[in-house]
């Protein structure tokens, strides 16, 4: 009975992720009717003009990813709110939180746990205690950046898909809440990550601690480490990052050439990086951190992406980074796989599996 149920809310979670997901698209990045596509008239140095052309669903990915794909955002709406409106930025926020919070409630019920809070200095700080916890893991522990555009994915939209992480890995799993821009822009969301990762090496040694964030999260996550590293901070066993914006001052190729392919993150947005950076160099290693200094120390890392997310380029570009650096980083793409994972598909369980395993092969034993 109990497999019943599960099956029956990852087909309820496929659902909410195909059908729904143009809504968080809307509420997440702003999706709106664009003329950004790049063409040669507009005096953008040399390139192409590719022809309109018919992208099919592939038949290589599992029939959920197939059905995930054929329905795209819609493109419309208001757009994101103006920078200086912050009544406007809080309603944007709320109504995304509790589209993301609808959508992601499956993975609790899927991966029961009990919830703790912490309170740090300004925002607060989530632990997750899965209810199969493995003996082995006790000691073991992954902190878990959200994503959202740096402007939302709090609240119960940062602890559901914790309790996926924290279910999967079988240990415990901390989320940081993080104050989010426009309100609170860098470098206050990744001074809360790090104040995260100094609250858990009160708890755990850094050997035994993980860092996982999917896309905004995916920058947060490299930047926090480059900055507990650079204050004298231990480093943690691993890092494991899906869809990382790593470059906030360039547009990446796959910008261009997914551009609409990519049914999530539809099309570049600099008005994120303006919101969140405020003026900032967007070269800063701490804001883009594929400009970091890997060669200083760094831990083993996983990079996962999709041929269709708009976030390959700088996710490829982080991994040779990393490389150039002498980190031990690995880099996977899954077909046809988008901005974010296909909800509820075999791919997505396959995909927060690779991280996982990775985590859990580099973090240290059941000791203290």
């Amino acid at each position: 009975m109990a497999i019943r149920q599960s099956r029956l809310s990852r087909r309820a979670l496929v659902r909410i992720g195909s059908a729904g997901v143009g809504v968080i698209a809307a509420a997440v990045f702003g999706a709106r009717r664009s003329t950004a596509q790049p063409a040669a008239s507009e005096g953008r140095g040399p390139g192409i003009l590719v022809p309109e052309h018919f992208v099919p669903t592939p038949r290589t990915i599992s029939p959920p990813a197939q059905a995930f794909l054929s329905h795209p955002a819609p493109i419309g709406g208001n757009g994101l709110p103006a920078k200086e409106d912050k009544a406007a930025w809080r309603a944007y926020a709320e109504a995304a939180n509790r589209a993301m919070a609808a959508m992601t409630k499956g993975y609790a019920d899927r991966f029961p746990g009990d919830v703790a809070t912490h309170q740090l200095s300004a925002s607060k700080l989530y632990e997750v205690t899965p209810r199969n916890l493995a003996r082995e893991n006790s000691q073991r522990a992954i902190l878990y950046v959200h994503g959202g555009g740096f402007t939302v994915g709090g609240g119960e939209a940062a602890i559901n898909p914790a309790m996926q992480m924290a279910g999967m890995a079988r240990t415990r799993v901390y989320s940081i809440d993080y104050r989010m821009a426009p309100e609170f822009p860098f470098p206050v969301p990744l001074d809360d990550t790090v104040e995260a990762y100094r609250f858990m090496l009160g708890k755990h040694k850094p050997q035994n601690i993980a860092l996982f964030g999917p896309s905004a999260g995916a920058n947060l996550a490299p930047a926090a480490i480059l900055k507990a590293r650079d204050l004298g901070l231990p480093l943690p066993a691993a890092c494991a990052m899906h869809s990382s914006p790593s470059d906030l001052a360039r547009v990446g190729d796959t910008s261009y050439t997914n551009y609409m392919v990519d049914i999530v993150l539809k099309h570049h947005m600099p008005e994120i990086a303006d919101v969140y950076a405020n003026g900032h160099d967007l070269t800063d290693p701490f804001i883009s951190p594929v400009y970091g200094d890997y060669s200083k120390g760094f831990p083993p890392s996983i990079l996962t992406s999709g041929t269709r997310d708009l976030l390959l380029s700088p996710t490829v570009m982080l991994h040779r980074a990393m490389l150039r650096g002498g980190v031990h980083a690995e880099l996977h793409v899954w077909e046809a796989m988008t901005h974010a994972p296909f909800f509820g598909a075999p791919e997505e369980d396959e995909l927060y599996g690779e991280h996982v395993r990775f985590m859990l092969r580099h973090m240290g034993g059941a000791k203290a």
